[in-house]
């Protein structure tokens, strides 16, 4: 039996695994890591090409190794300190990833990855028994204990796709998610519509306008410009103190949402777009929804509520995540074994993150309840992981 399985093998993973093993370095014999991919970050750097991200959002200090001031020191070492933009030292794609390769190995974690997905959880009938679990190959595991480290919900699709006129071909409608930037080539002369007015649309937007494309923007609400996902405020005591003093899980759920305050984009990006917007190749269409839309001789009629008209050639779809227990598989399952509360769909965890009444500990967006609004993010996950390897010190595993 192992004492500790991980599911999932992302950045909030690869956090936790490192601060238990600097806790109880004898962990590492009896740590388990679960993930599709039999690799560490795999779904991270797919995204981070996807997208050709060229730099985190996140300071220098937010990474998963348990010494906030790891990265800078590797970035110095490397001689790669221009590789930490403006005042927060935001690292490039390229420099995060070596250096977590390094962690992964100083931490000897190369190995540990297990090539497969957890498909049932079967948890004890007695609360604190072992936790059974199935994976996708038709092995069995037992695990004292469970984090679960995956998933960022369903795509989240606006309701006027499915009122669509028409027959497009599947390249002619995507979701962000089945979008690949490297693969495109060239877009000359294409008309992308693009639908969000985050970070990833505004990627996506680049992407389209470095290829030749002529993109329209559509944004529900004004485009915001903001360094980080949510006020600074929110990455230490000045307003988690008052948010981890609220007992009321309903307020906690409005607050993490206000701060987060929908979707955003860096300066950085804005910028990039103020500039094609100038030379003619964006449009920026805010405070505006499709109300129609109709596939019609080769090319997408939209018509948006304010009345205006817009044509396509492509619609790719920004829309971000729906997130929810009902929206991740293995928390389905967990809500069925074992039911608890629930705000809105997000799960009232334990202080320790973990699902109330079972060994089963819970990573990423859906701690939000616990953590604030940073859950999604390295910031969310260092703290994840200090609560989490404080439960299992607490409780003598290892």
């Amino acid at each position: 039996m192992a004492d500790i399985v991980i599911v999932g093998a992302g950045p909030q993973a690869l956090t936790l695994s490192c601060l238990l093993l600097q806790k109880r370095p004898r962990l590492h014999r009896r740590l388990r890591i679960v993930d599709p991919s039999g690799r560490w970050l795999s779904r991270w750097q797919r995204q981070m090409r996807r997208y050709e991200i060229p730099w985190l959002r996140s300071p220098s200090p937010h990474h998963p190794h348990p010494n906030p001031h790891a990265l800078r020191h590797f970035a110095v070492a490397q001689q790669r300190s221009r590789q930490l933009e403006g005042p927060y030292g935001l690292p490039h794609t390229g420099l995060f990833g070596d250096f977590c390769r390094h962690v992964i190995s100083a931490h000897q974690l190369n190995e540990d990855v297990r090539a497969a997905s957890v498909e049932r959880i079967r948890l004890s009938q007695a609360g604190s028994g072992p936790i059974q679990l199935a994976l996708c190959d038709g092995i069995t595991m037992t695990a004292g204990r469970l984090v679960i480290a995956t998933g960022s919900g369903t795509p989240q699709m606006p309701s006027w796709v499915e009122a669509i006129a028409g027959d497009p071909p599947p390249e002619a409608l995507q979701h962000s998610d089945r979008i690949h930037l490297p693969s495109l080539g060239p877009l000359q002369g294409q008309r992308i519509l693009i639908v969000g007015g985050g970070l990833t649309s505004a990627h996506l937007a680049l992407g389209a306008l470095r290829r030749g494309a002529l993109v329209q923007l559509l944004c529900r609400r004004t485009l915001k410009r903001r360094p980080f996902d949510a006020d600074p405020g929110w990455l230490g005591p000045r307003y988690l103190k008052a948010f981890h003093a609220e007992p009321c899980m309903r307020r906690r759920q409005r607050q993490v949402l206000e701060a987060r305050d929908g979707s955003s984009i860096t300066p950085e990006t804005a910028a990039q777009l103020r500039l094609a917007q100038r030379g003619g190749a964006l449009q920026l269409h805010e405070r505006g929804e499709v109300r129609s839309a109709r596939w019609c001789s080769g090319e997408w009629e939209l018509v948006l509520t304010d009345g205006h008209q817009l044509c396509a050639d492509r619609i790719w779809l920004a829309t971000g995540h729906r997130q929810g227990v009902s929206q991740h598989p293995l928390l389905r399952q967990l809500q069925e074994q074992r039911p608890i509360e629930l705000v809105n769909d997000w799960p009232v965890l334990a202080s320790d993150l973990s699902w109330p009444g079972s060994a089963v500990h819970v990573m990423g967006s859906l701690s939000a309840l616990q953590t604030g609004p940073a859950a999604r993010n390295l910031f969310g996950g260092r703290e994840a992981a200090r609560r989490i390897c404080r439960a299992v010190i607490h409780q003598g595993n290892g």
